[in-house]
């Protein structure tokens, strides 16, 4: 690789995992940043801002001569250490800055000078986002979508991770969907979703791929949003109806929504798993109690909280799978049946899980 990565190696850079060294400041870091980037900035926020003042008032070698100032002695020294213990590490890292200016060949500057080589990423971070942009707008209109419908609990993010031209919106927004969604871990910032569905692009055989074939989502994914222009094809492609019984729905819900999340909050904290667990799911009962209706989210409530009172799961579980059953026939199939009729004329599929499966493996095989 030569010392700058042009935009023409955008997609091997970001598909196959290079390590990235992000200069920028911390807070340009949180508002956004790639896959495998991690920060070891050039200056802090506050040097940066005052920088930004110099240059701004007396130019661009101003600046560059506050900058040798804030940045010398120790902790230049200190600094070129980071960057080289990272590079011994990750011998393939390559740098960016916000455009690839001054920050990134900074740093390669200084490195070189003690013998040890860096390539930078031509146009900096800016020129990487602009690039995963375009993916996903290219995407939106040359893709053929296939959105996998069903009821909640149909299971169809699991159906999803079996086929191979997929992508899970929820897992890229670390949520499951729904009030009862949020997962412990937070969801990444806006820009970084956005860059994790443009690489999950990338990465796809796109010119084998018949169909890609994505979830029925609303916009929003907890606090996150689908780009529009995604959002508006998935909005207007067909789709493959899930039909599973109520007991599989129940069975899907009680093992992703209460099981693996209760086993989530031990791993977190062990000694107060419990109560954790039992603030999270009354808190996510509380936010549709409005729409609930004030008796049946009393009557919810009340199993809930008896669920959550026992100790042992072989008494919690059948309470838990009686909550979960009002709730899907009280509530989210009711509002399903409402939605999925303003789509029938998009329906170009029905049948079960197994003959989902059948059917999505055949379309993909399609001449």
């Amino acid at each position: 690789m030569s010392f700058t990565v042009t935009e023409s190696e955008f997609n091997a850079l970001l598909c196959d995992g290079t390590p990235l060294i992000d200069v920028r400041a911390p807070t340009e870091y949180q508002r956004g940043a790639f896959p495998n980037a991690v920060n070891l900035p050039l200056l802090d926020d506050e040097q940066r801002q005052q920088i930004g003042k110099q240059y701004k008032n007396r130019g661009q070698q101003a600046a560059i001569e506050l900058g040798n100032q804030l940045v010398s002695g120790d902790l230049k020294q200190q600094k070129l250490q980071q960057w080289k213990i990272f590079l011994q590490e990750n011998p393939t890292a390559v740098a960016y800055c916000f455009r690839g200016g001054l920050r990134s060949h900074t740093v390669q500057q200084w490195l070189h000078e003690i013998g040890v080589e860096l390539a930078v990423v031509s146009g900096g971070y800016k020129a990487l986002r602009r690039h995963l942009i375009n993916v996903i707008e290219t995407s939106s209109v040359e893709s053929n979508f296939m959105i996998i419908g069903g009821k909640t609990g149909s299971a169809k993010t699991h159906l999803l991770r079996r086929l191979k031209f997929s992508i899970d919106l929820e897992g890229l927004a670390n949520h499951r969907g729904y009030a009862f969604g949020k997962r412990i871990n937070a969801q990444p910032v806006q820009i970084n979703f956005e860059n994790q569905l443009a690489i999950a692009l990338l990465q796809l055989p796109i010119k084998n791929t018949k169909q890609l074939f994505l979830e029925d989502e609303s916009r929003a994914i907890g606090s996150l949003s689908i780009p529009k222009e995604f959002y508006d094809k998935m909005t207007n492609s067909p789709i493959a109806m899930v039909e599973e019984s109520l007991e599989a729905r129940i069975d899907t819900i009680y093992r992703d929504y209460i099981y693996s999340n209760f086993k989530d909050f031990q791993q977190q904290d062990s000694s107060r798993a419990q109560e954790n667990f039992a603030e999270f799911l009354l808190g996510s009962l509380q936010r549709i109690s409005r729409r609930l209706g004030g008796e049946k989210f009393a009557q919810i409530s009340a199993i809930m909280k008896q669920a959550l009172n026992e100790n042992d799961s072989a008494d919690s579980e059948p309470l838990h799978r009686e909550w979960i059953a009002r709730l899907l026939c009280e509530y989210y199939d009711p509002m399903y049946a409402y939605q999925s009729n303003k789509k029938l004329n998009r329906v170009v599929f029905r049948g079960s899980k197994d003959e989902f499966l059948a059917w999505a493996a055949h379309l993909n095989r399609q001449s």
